[in-house]
């Protein structure tokens, strides 16, 4: 500031003083022009002073180093719905699954019949959690627990591998026994399987399989031991644990042409086992009365010394537009040593219909559920179904008697909205050399009425 006036009063002095300045102007004019000098010091002396009581200007700063930006994902996580959450993450996903069904149900016996499982029961028939997804690189796995019988089993438990035409899966799983049996629980048309895969002891096993697929063809194969839980030491047993070590090899093979609009299955199945006990564990084959929530066994033959079992079986099905029907033929034979073995034969015959007009799923190799088109909440009342079945099972043969079973089943399916259905069943079952007697007869038939509400997901 002092500096400015300095300079501004020594440039006024200079214009007053100069010989040239003085002879050009008057007194007067003098005396007006350092006026207006004044006038400008001053002003010039109140922008200082403004100046001066401004803060400092902040010292520079380098710019701020901004990190790298990140490179937008190409596998960003994204969730969807199939009854249950599903998480997708590239070639990466994870489905929880679920079940839940819940039996009811009446038995119709003779009076005659003395068995607690006549009249009316009811179940929790399976409660199953778990959860199935991709790894990536063509690996994928699968993990289901199932309460049912008052008891947690190992239902699907596998990782597997896929590629092209090929897929090849490690863990307990079902061993391509038979279309009824390998159709989920919640996709049959009746609430039970045919009786012949409950009394021949279907179930999933512990193994290592391939199937090939392409066009028309599938082919499935596999070398199983046992059960997971069948396979657990049982230190109490008759041999101290670890006396369980079967094995067995299991194929089966179907051709699925399309005809325009029919879809037909042709399939048939082999499978050989060898029980290789330590010890002399009898066999036994039996089965209820259709009906799980009564336990009794309406049809049982005596226990058996066997070795071993060879079984095999033909199938026929089709579907064209909401008319459906499928079809079984299977025979078991028991290895007894030094004795003739008997071979039990079981089958089944059924036809079906959707009411409503939808078409029941095919993929595979096996039938699947029926979608409604217009589910209950969108403008309709969901999917609706008819079956009629014939089913058949002998547990005689040789020097065996377990019974014989004629069957008829009819049921009702309602599906309001995908992945919930209602069953409704009748079935009248007429039995020869029943393993419980009515009074003192063999002879006789039973009804019986199920109901079943089942979610899955």
């Amino acid at each position: 500031m002092y500096l400015t006036s300095r300079l501004a009063g020594g440039l006024a002095m200079c214009i007053i003083s100069s010989p040239v300045a003085a002879q050009a102007i008057s007194e007067s004019e003098a005396a007006e022009l350092r006026a207006q000098i004044a006038a400008l010091k001053a002003q010039v002396e109140r922008l200082e002073a403004r100046l001066d009581s401004a803060p400092p200007p902040p010292l520079a700063q380098a710019p701020a180093v901004q990190p790298p930006a990140t490179p937008p994902s190409s596998e960003t996580t994204s969730i969807g719905w199939k009854g249950g959450p599903v998480f997708s993450k590239g070639a990466a996903s994870f489905k929880v699954k679920g079940r839940i069904q819940y039996d009811a149900g009446l038995l119709m016996t003779p009076e005659s019949v003395q068995d607690r499982a006549k009249g009316y029961s009811n179940e929790l028939r399976r409660l199953r959690l778990g959860g199935e997804g991709q790894l990536g690189g063509g690996f994928g796995y699968k993990l289901e627990l199932e309460l049912s019988d008052n008891s947690v089993d190992l239902v699907d438990t596998f990782i597997s591998y896929e590629k092209g035409k090929w897929l090849v899966t490690l863990g307990n799983q079902n061993a391509f026994q038979s279309l009824d049996e390998l159709i989920s629980d919640t996709g049959g048309s009746v609430m039970e399987r045919a009786a012949f895969t409950d009394a021949f002891g279907f179930e999933r096993r512990l193994g290592l399989s391939a199937q090939y697929r392409s066009g028309l063809l599938l082919a499935q194969a596999g070398i199983f031991s046992d059960s997971a839980d069948s396979l657990t030491n049982d230190a109490d047993g008759p041999d101290g644990g670890d006396e369980n070590n079967s094995y067995g090899v299991d194929g089966r093979i179907v051709l699925a042409p399309k005809l325009g609009k029919t879809q037909l299955h042709f399939g048939l199945s082999g499978h050989w086992r060898d029980f290789q006990r330590l010890s002399e564990t009898p066999q036994r084959y039996r089965q209820r009365a259709y009906l799980h929530s009564a336990n009794s066994r309406f049809l049982s033959t005596p226990r058996i010394a066997a070795d071993g079992e060879t079984h095999y079986g033909a199938e026929f099905a089709g579907v064209r537009g909401p008319l459906w029907w499928a079809g079984e033929a299977h025979w078991l034979r028991v290895s007894r040593p030094g004795l003739a073995d008997p071979t039990f034969f079981g089958g089944y015959g059924e036809v079906g219909y959707v009411l409503t007009g939808e078409s029941r799923g095919y993929r595979n190799g096996i039938f699947g559920i029926v979608k409604p088109a217009r589910p209950v909440g969108s403008g309709g009342w969901g999917a609706l179904q008819a079956t009629l079945r014939y089913d058949y099972l002998s547990l005689n043969d040789r020097d065996i008697v377990g019974g014989t079973q004629n069957a008829i089943i009819a049921a009702l399916v309602w599906t309001p909205v995908e992945y919930l259905r209602f069953n409704v069943n009748y079935a009248r079952l007429d039995y020869s050399d029943a393993a419980i007697l009515a009074g003192g007869r063999r002879d006789y038939g039973v009804d019986v009425i199920a109901w079943r509400a089942e979610l899955d997901f």
